[in-house]
């Protein structure tokens, strides 16, 4: 357990750190790539240039320092970002480097306001904090190798069929090579993809499972993502995937990992799934994992896209609202294409609303799952707390500091 002392002083500099938090941040991660270039390898350097990954980390400092006399309400949190960590294949020895750089990093940016009283204070918060995630994440690796077909680090797979889903989204049929058994995972969970890029070396990266958590393949459906600011590359990953990865190809991944899942065969309410984008691939796999464990489930299903060339899985959604009459399914566009509506491609236009999710879900007892761009997130988070909805029904995956979801 944390000190008192340690509890009081971190209490009194919140504030301090959370105005230089980023600030902070920033410079956390200049000095650790600076002294420890090994690490560098698990950030996607597209987030470092935009400042995702600093904000991100901000706000979880943020967080902690806010509830450092209540860690459970972090729970939640801890265990998203474990996940994470298992995935990246972070390990215990790693902490420390992560510590040292932090702290010397708030020791650069508050300068003679980080008294010896207060970097040690904050060493021991850091060193609690260390020691749940050393724990949570051990337990996770040890539950993906002991799973029947599991296994730790990284398994070859073959891609044994490459579909495109629309004009920017292509699917990938991936089996292991060794035609071992497939470990379960759970709807919404993701696998890494790791990648020797051809021409710059590049972190691992986390792909959404789209298909039936029963079929015997795994399935990644890639946006091609284009560059996230002007003077930064388009997707590396993404575009390698698109370009250079074909049938029959192999590729090494890491072990289900995520916690914005379901459990389909435990579903009792009505489940609401409000997908914008490239965030229909958790949500579909949930749907088609509900259909096939718990057929009397009753699902609604709502896909936001621009227009015919983008929308991912037309046919799949059609055929999800064909599986029964507990299952209905609307797709929106918000910049249709000549023809789009004519031809019956959607059944709306424009954006998600408060009003449409109040006139056709059963908002009032209906457990909420979404997943898209940040401002479709943003959007679909304040239409429910414009109904009402408990936050104990509602989940999402979303990068970046929760604080962010707040404004529409």
């Amino acid at each position: 357990m944390l000190s008192d002392k340690t509890i009081r002083i971190v209490k009194e500099i919140t504030p301090l750190v959370a105005a230089n938090a980023e600030t902070i941040t920033r410079r956390f991660y200049q000095r650790m790539f600076e002294a420890n270039p090994e690490v560098k390898s698990f950030f996607n350097q597209a987030h470092q240039h935009t400042g995702g990954q600093q904000k991100a980390l901000a706000g979880a400092i943020c967080a902690y320092f806010t509830h450092i006399d209540n860690p459970a309400v972090l729970m939640p949190a801890v265990e998203m970002i474990a996940q994470k960590h298992v995935s990246l294949g972070i390990k215990a020895e790693h902490y420390p480097i992560v510590g040292s750089n932090l702290i010397e990093a708030i020791k650069d940016v508050m300068g003679d306001a980080a008294t010896d009283e207060i970097v040690e204070a904050v060493a021991e918060a850091y060193g609690f904090l260390a020691d749940i995630f050393i724990g949570r994440e051990g337990a996770i690796y040890d539950e993906q190798a002991s799973a029947p077909g599991g296994w730790n680090g990284t398994r070859t797979f073959v891609v044994t069929k490459k579909v495109p889903e629309s004009d920017v989204v292509t699917s990938f049929y991936l089996k292991p090579e060794d035609e071992g058994p497939l470990p379960p995972f759970k709807p919404g969970q993701y696998i890494t993809v790791h990648i020797d890029h051809p021409h710059t070396p590049t972190s691992p990266r986390n792909y959404s499972l789209s298909d039936c958590a029963s079929q015997p393949h795994y399935r990644i459906s890639v946006k091609r993502e284009e560059r996230l600011a002007a003077d930064a590359p388009d997707g590396l990953i993404s575009n390698h995937l698109h370009d250079g990865i074909e049938e029959g190809h192999r590729i090494e991944l890491g072990p289900p990992c995520g916690e914005f899942t379901i459990d389909p065969a435990a579903v009792a309410k009505p489940v609401v799934l409000i997908a914008g984008g490239i965030g229909v691939t958790p949500l579909l796999s949930m749907a088609k994992s509900i259909i096939h464990a718990n057929p009397d489930a009753k699902l609604y299903f709502i896909q936001a896209a621009r227009n015919s060339k983008v929308q991912a899985f037309a046919d799949e959604l059609g055929n999800l609202a064909e599986a029964g009459p507990n299952v209905n399914t609307k797709v929106i566009y918000d910049a249709p294409l000549a023809g789009d509506v004519e031809a019956g491609k959607c059944d709306d236009t424009g954006f998600i609303t408060t009003e449409l999710i109040r006139s056709w879900t059963p908002f009032s007892e209906a457990e909420f799952y979404f997943c898209g761009p940040k401002p479709f997130m943003q959007n679909i988070h304040a239409c429910l707390n414009e109904l009402g909805v408990d936050e104990h029904r509602v989940r999402y995956e979303f990068f970046g500091p929760k604080e962010e979801l707040q404004p529409a």
